[in-house]
């Protein structure tokens, strides 16, 4: 669905006069969500994502803001709508305008560019590298103005990403004048939602009920800003959110109704990564009301976005979110494999924190896990989490460290003294097979039955794998997928 915008008459105008007002009208479109009027407007300019902008003929102080407005548009474009290396293509446009701006000694120009590709690394998933180019970029601009208020949005976005709630929180309390100042309803409705959902984090880390009427109160105002600026794709996700507080007090029918809602208008506005963020919500009301097949079924198709888009912090989130699921689905391999998965992927971008929920995660929801894997799995969670200000980790985690000190003491209590001391006779050949069929049976568990995936995981191909199964463990036929027969012309083919 394309949003409405008003057309530009710009016929009169010199080519730099052209593109300069082109280029301030399509980030006021990108403001209001507005992806294809934004790139309609610099059609004369900009072929779209993946291309460069023609600069050609231009003074380079208009290049320089027309580069600068096609990156933070790549940027944004394709983080919606999956296009694979889009942030670094926005990174290297941006940087293209810094050139320029360093030319002239535009430091206030300089510092807005930084923050917009710190917005990038956020997006990759880059926090550490964010946090530091906003806070650079925030020592060179402005004390007044909406540029300064966009850095600021960006670093408590960054603070909240890395659950640093009470430092994300401040950030933008300490700037509340500033923001009443701004007369854009966008930037002020952004401000009053990012509280709020920084409250209802802090809501659940302290378990104060009082924060979740302040963050009502917050979206209310939020909502109220957004209709101002007409911007029902903001709108969207404060519904989003106030049907996850719905959730935090277990109103689930309500929540449902909220995130439907928000569903639907990203449905109209064709944004396939806040689509896949109302379904994640929708799962974690699933859960909480027990219809765990639904909820599966409905988290795998936002892993596949956030896969595809490269949301790397949103992927960690949903892979956590997943492996519950599958948990109390009792679908044990597959759950560990996705935690452990969650694990991987926040750990490689930096977000330690989302490292150590998943580690957590893991403890808590799989009773049977082995003993080193318990005990690993603890110790990145109490390493990666040691520092948060949340009483509710805390209590996990010492749940946590009851729960493996049993298991531990159980798998030690558990072990014939005097057994573990005898030589037994064994037949090797069976076990060896029983080996081989234990680790053929982990495989396909862990990726639904697929024959090929689990060849792959195994270091071998479809066909042997195929060939193990059939001949030496046929106990495991059930367990694998079904064999799907090529018809004639698939052969031919």
């Amino acid at each position: 669905m394309k949003i409405a915008s008003p057309k530009l008459d710009t016929s009169n105008l010199s080519l730099n006069e052209r593109a300069l007002l082109r280029s301030q009208a399509a980030l006021e479109l990108k403001d209001k969500g507005d992806h294809e009027g934004a790139q309609a407007v610099l059609r004369s300019f900009w072929r779209g994502p993946g291309h460069r902008p023609n600069t050609k003929g231009l003074h380079p102080s208009v290049g320089a803001e027309l580069l600068l407005s096609v990156g933070i548009l790549t940027g944004w474009i394709g983080s919606k709508n999956e296009l694979s290396d889009s942030q670094e293509s926005a990174k290297n446009l941006i940087t293209e305008s810094i050139l320029y701006y360093e030319s002239v000694g535009d430091l206030k120009r300089i510092a807005a560019a930084r923050a917009e590709i710190a917005y990038c690394y956020w997006r990759e998933g880059g926090l550490d590298e964010a946090r530091i180019l906003l806070t650079e970029a925030l020592e060179k601009l402005s004390p007044e103005g909406s540029t300064r208020c966009r850095a600021l949005l960006k670093l408590a976005v960054v603070e909240w990403s890395a659950a640093r709630y009470n430092a994300a929180l401040q950030t933008l309390l300490s700037n509340q004048g500033l923001f009443e100042r701004v007369a854009n309803n966008t930037i002020r409705g952004t401000y009053h939602n990012q509280i709020a959902i920084i409250l209802r984090h802090l809501a659940r880390a302290e378990r104060r009920e009082e924060y979740l009427k302040q963050a009502i109160a917050e979206f209310q105002a939020a909502d109220q800003c957004f209709k101002l600026a007409r911007n029902n794709v903001f709108r969207a996700s404060v519904k989003n959110n106030v049907g996850l507080i719905l959730l935090n007090q277990s109103r689930f029918k309500e929540a449902h109704k909220y995130i439907a809602e928000a569903r639907r208008l990203s449905v109209l506005i064709k944004d396939k990564v806040q689509t896949a963020q109302f379904d994640e919500s929708k799962a974690q009301v699933l859960i909480a009301e027990r219809r765990l097949v639904e909820a599966e079924s409905t988290i795998r198709s936002s892993i596949a976005v956030f896969e595809k888009s490269g949301q790397q912090c949103l992927l960690a989130d949903a892979l956590i979110t997943h492996g519950i699921a599958l948990a109390r689905l009792r679908r044990s391999d597959q759950a560990q494999f996705t935690f452990q998965r969650a694990v991987e992927v926040a750990h490689q971008v930096g977000a330690l924190n989302k490292a150590g929920l998943a580690a957590l995660t893991l403890v808590e929801e799989l009773p049977e896990l082995p003993p080193d894997t318990l005990h690993a799995a603890y110790n990145r969670a109490s390493e990666w989490l040691a520092t948060s200000q949340s009483q509710e980790i805390l209590l996990r985690l010492n749940a946590a460290a009851r729960k493996v000190f049993l298991g531990l003491r159980g798998a030690t209590e558990s072990e014939d003294s005097a057994d573990s001391l005898l030589n037994k006779p064994c037949d090797l050949q069976e076990e060896v097979l029983r080996y081989e069929r234990t680790l053929i049976r982990q495989a396909l568990g862990k990726v639904s039955g697929s024959v090929t995936r689990a060849a792959a995981m195994l270091g071998m191909s479809y066909q042997g794998l195929a060939y193990i199964i059939q001949s030496r463990h046929k106990e495991l036929l059930k367990e694998r997928s079904p064999i799907r027969r090529r018809s004639r012309r698939d052969v031919a083919r």
